[in-house]
């Protein structure tokens, strides 16, 4: 447990920032999840639709310091390249 007073706002500053990043990943996840069911279902204007937002939320992530700039372009890469495949 924290003794001195600035720790104690650093574990409120902690749990505060936690549950921003669990809730934007959980956006990301989700986001991509729906891009990927809607691929998986060889919907066409549903995934051509989804992908635009779906990258969007990606380069948010990268901003906010949720993943990694390589990891986004290589999400954004396979799933552009999924899309345009069906199309």
């Amino acid at each position: 447990m924290a003794n001195h007073k600035s720790a104690e706002k650093r574990v409120r500053q902690n749990i505060k920032r936690n549950e921003i990043n669990r809730s934007n990943r959980s956006k990301l996840r989700t986001q991509i999840k729906s891009l990927r069911s809607a691929l998986a279902a060889h919907d066409k204007d549903r995934s051509t639709e989804l992908l635009s937002p779906t990258v969007s939320l990606i380069d948010k992530a990268v901003n906010k310091g949720l993943i990694h700039k390589n990891t986004a372009a290589r999400h954004k890469s396979r799933l552009t390249k999924h899309v345009s495949e069906q199309a």
